[in-house]
């Protein structure tokens, strides 16, 4: 089963970094959040660009463990994941991740309207 990653391409910064995630090698299947991926989530459009989502054995995962998902199937970024699993380091990620994520939500939110 692959997994699979839900993603706005519309947030200019979120687009690089996704872009840098795909040119290395993985066995991840990238997706634009649209209409087709909010019926494969269950969750609308909003809510999937409030931050990251990963379909990993049919769970949704989202926000900062879902990174720990992408880059531990990423060789080139494994220690990253291996460094931020752990318990302290990941509260302290997951906890800027939101900061950050809201912001980009907020920040994409406006620039839409």
């Amino acid at each position: 089963m692959s997994i699979k990653v839900f993603f706005n391409e519309s947030c200019s910064i979120c687009k690089k970094e996704i872009d840098i995630y795909r040119k290395m090698e993985n066995r991840l299947e990238w997706y634009d959040i649209k209409e087709e991926e909010s019926q494969i989530t269950n969750l609308n459009i909003d809510k999937l660009s409030r931050r990251l989502h990963v379909m990993n054995k049919g769970k949704l995962i989202k926000g900062a463990r879902a990174f720990l998902v992408v880059w531990s199937n990423i060789p080139k970024l494994n220690w990253l994941y291996k460094i931020l699993k752990r318990p302290i380091l990941f509260h302290i990620f997951a906890f800027f991740y939101e900061i950050a994520a809201f912001i980009l939500y907020l920040k994409n939110k406006l620039h839409k309207n």
